[in-house]
């Protein structure tokens, strides 16, 4: 779904998985000191929303999500996963209730899945599930920031600032009002300093919650059955997922940033070394310069100095292994 803002002066499409809103509006790291100082506002309209309605809505959804929602306070933001069987991750839903309604986001074009999944598992429970995308865009205000919330308007509040499921038709007017714009790219950044991962980036089809980092954030340990539990518990006992998320800090002398995919390797084996992971999001930001976030097998020592690609990488360790 295209963003009306796109059509504003300095707009430059995102690609990829954020095609439909901005990358950036002119300029990459005026953005990004405007996010992390607390101003701007950022379009994620290109986001799905779901909304859970209902009287069973909590203790339905505490059924199937790996969080524990059952008893979620109104205006509480939390994140969930939805996993397989075996314990992979297949949506990552961003969520909060305000008393009367579940507002979920996701990532772009994932919710009709998660919809058609939420709907296979009704059963006699009093729920409504429901596609909001066409009626409600995410917009993001950092942490700090003073622009006002629309009455009526459902807000995820969190250490990182608020998302808002603000009517599609009210964005154009409240962007201009809540500004400066920031893109996606700015956004970006700070998530990969802040080592959060995200679904569709920082995992794949076998990424299990432990890799990333999600145990605690999206995984509640002491809650009932859901499907993918047994993976969830035996890999914490055992405390050995197969793989660990880590922070890189690139060499900044390279013109280009290794993307997403590029191989790993220990730098003593040079370029030509064994694979021992790949990037999954590269940045450069305003402050750290070129960074990213990295898959790698467990057993690469945490102090080793690492090649992503033909660029190197110091890694800061995010997921003990």
């Amino acid at each position: 779904m295209k963003s009306p803002l796109l059509s504003l002066p300095g707009a430059v499409p995102a690609e990829g998985r954020d095609e439909g809103v901005a990358a950036h509006y002119g300029d990459l790291f005026r953005e990004q000191r405007a996010l992390a100082g607390g101003t701007g506002l950022v379009d994620l309209s290109h986001r799905g929303v779901v909304t859970v309605t209902g009287d069973d809505r909590l203790s339905w959804l505490h059924l199937l999500l790996t969080q524990h929602v059952s008893e979620l306070p109104a205006g509480q933001a939390t994140e969930a996963l939805v996993l397989s069987a075996h314990g992979h991750v297949e949506h990552a839903l961003y969520l909060v209730d305000d008393g009367t309604t579940v507002w979920i986001h996701v990532e772009p074009d994932t919710q009709a899945e998660l919809i058609a999944y939420l709907e296979s598992m009704k059963f006699f429970y009093r729920v409504e599930v429901a596609d909001r995308t066409g009626e409600f865009a995410v917009v993001h205000l950092p942490a700090g920031s003073i622009a006002e919330v629309p009455d009526g308007v459902a807000v995820r509040e969190t250490a990182y600032g608020r998302d808002l499921f603000l009517p599609r038709a009210d964005l154009e007017k409240y962007a201009a009002e809540a500004g400066p714009l920031v893109g996606i790219l700015a956004y970006e950044a700070l998530r990969v300093e802040a080592h959060r991962p995200r679904l569709g980036f920082e995992t794949d089809h076998r990424t299990i919650p432990h890799e990333v980092g999600w145990i605690g954030s999206a995984v509640h340990l002491q809650k009932g059955c859901y499907r993918g539990q047994e993976t969830v518990a035996r890999v914490h006992n055992l405390g050995k997922p197969p793989r660990r998320l880590v922070f890189l800090h690139l060499d900044g002398s390279e013109v280009l940033l290794p993307g997403s995919g590029t191989p790993v390797r220990l730098a003593a084996d040079g370029a030509e070394g064994r694979q021992l992971g790949f990037i999954t999001t590269s940045a450069r930001h305003h402050e750290l310069g070129p960074i990213a976030l990295a898959l790698v097998k467990r057993n690469v020592p945490v102090d080793a100095e690492l090649l992503a690609g033909n660029t190197a990488a110091a890694q800061e360790v995010v997921v003990e292994p």
